[in-house]
């Protein structure tokens, strides 16, 4: 057995980076490393990077920075760059930091462990490609260790949706499912484990299109319906959809599937069909509002999140009214909202930009509508019994935490036995981001 070395891993990003970098956790596992929560202890420290934020790379670069001074006392510790600005920023990574061992693309981590023992040799290495061979094929299967309750799945990567905005076509490459017979074993790995919930993750998950057992390609409705029949598997969430690809069967299940929970995340970015357009979103907004409708004729306590763009190059206005408009007729129970920011390479960097100020002022305005439509769902769970799967320790003694079956935050008192099992728990206060309650009848009841 190799000798035993330590590895920390930083995740920017998304749930799909905390995923990726469990994998690629995994695939060093088999060259001696374990995981450590200190990169001052680490033999080796991996930043598993985000390009979607504002100043990524720069934020990327400060960091290494950091790591330098770090490496001046200890010359063997090795640093490597992961994910997205790895994927865009490749060689100049290498370039403008020479304490960087190693860089790696999102698509490439299986191939960590020769790079591993290539940068040990005394090298360094660097591989963006898009590999013609499944990643998940090439992680060696190593003995896994008891889960939480929740955990992600990947089961689509890429997009070919090219929005204006976005460098995920770029950095994440064309859309690609995994055959269903390899999902499907995971999640019962998972479920084995001992998580009760899984969220399914893409970069466009609704456009999952995975080989099934039958040859033939299922959508990701079929998907959660098989899943919904896994024995121990209470909940199935999926994220993050488009709009144009909310098929009426994925819409269906949301009424029909048991395990799947009544929350979705649902990006639209504008209100405004002008904006929408030069976004190349190729759908309206009264085609996203037709969607939310026929979700919740299927399932009417759903909860629906999403994203939003403030300051889009040509944003008038006009057109910021639109959005707002928009966000009243849906009245969203979660949302992320950001100010339009330049990514290299993407369409909307090369147009004329919006003022910052006038960008800071209509998020501002823009939030506090979303901050009061979020409140007031939170206020009106109180009194209401809900179910809650129990992740993790509260902050005060004797409470635990975990998720309602709408992703709202609740704390409960509660013995430390009921972690990892849904609970009925009556809500008895709202506050800012989460919510207080108290146990009632049996678990699992």
């Amino acid at each position: 057995m190799a000798d035993q070395k330590k590895l920390f891993i930083k995740t920017y990003g998304c749930q799909m980076n905390v995923y990726d970098s469990e994998r690629m956790a995994e695939a060093l596992g088999g060259s001696g490393y374990v995981a450590t929560d200190s990169a001052e202890d680490a033999d080796m420290i991996l930043l598993n990077t985000c390009h979607i934020r504002e100043k990524a790379a720069e934020k990327i670069y400060s960091e290494l920075g950091r790591l330098k001074e770090l490496k001046l006392n200890r010359p063997d510790l090795k640093i490597g760059v992961a994910g997205c600005v790895a994927q865009a920023e490749g060689a100049e990574i290498m370039r403008r930091q020479p304490a960087v061992d190693l860089v790696v693309g999102p698509q490439s981590y299986h191939r960590l462990p020769q790079m591993e023992a290539d940068i040990r040799s005394g090298g360094r290495a660097l591989d963006t490609d898009f590999p013609a061979e499944d990643k998940f094929d090439h992680l060696a299967s190593r003995p896994k260790a008891q889960r939480g309750p929740s955990a992600f799945l990947t089961v689509q990567e890429g997009c070919d949706k090219f929005c204006a905005f976005c460098v995920v076509p770029y950095t994440r490459g064309a859309e690609v499912s995994r055959p269903v017979a390899r999902v499907l074993d995971e999640a019962r790995d998972l479920v084995a484990r001992g998580v009760r919930e899984i969220t399914l993750l893409g970069q466009n998950v609704n456009a999952y299109h995975g080989l099934g057992p039958d040859g033939l390609d299922w959508g990701l409705a079929r998907l959660i319906r098989e899943l919904d029949r896994v024995p121990g598997l209470a909940r199935i969430r999926y994220t993050t959809s488009h709009p144009n690809d909310m098929e009426d069967d994925l819409i269906a299940a949301h009424g029909d599937c048991a395990a799947l929970m009544p929350y979705l995340h649902l990006p639209v970015q504008s209100g405004s069909d002008r904006v929408l357009k030069a976004m190349n979103r190729k759908h309206t907004a009264a085609d996203y509002l037709r969607v939310i409708a026929r979700i919740r004729a299927a399932r009417p306590d759903i909860l629906i999140s999403g994203d939003f763009i403030v300051g889009f190059p040509g944003e008038t206005e006009e057109d910021f009214q639109a959005t707002l408009a928009l966000v009243e007729q849906v009245g969203y129970g979660q949302c992320y909202s950001f100010k339009y920011s330049e990514r290299p390479g993407t369409p909307a960097a090369e147009r004329a930009q919006v003022d910052e100020d006038v960008k800071t002022d209509r998020l501002h305005r823009l939030q506090a509508l979303l901050t009061q439509q979020q409140t007031e769902i939170q206020n009106a769970m109180v009194g209401r019994v809900v179910n809650v799967l129990f992740e993790k320790p509260g902050r005060m003694d004797g409470q635990l935490s975990g998720k309602s079956d709408h992703l709202h935050a609740v704390h409960v008192e509660a013995p430390t036995d009921l972690l990892g099992r849904v609970v009925p728990v009556r809500i008895v206060a709202a506050v800012r981001n989460s919510l207080a309650g108290v146990l009632i009848g049996d678990p699992d009841a």
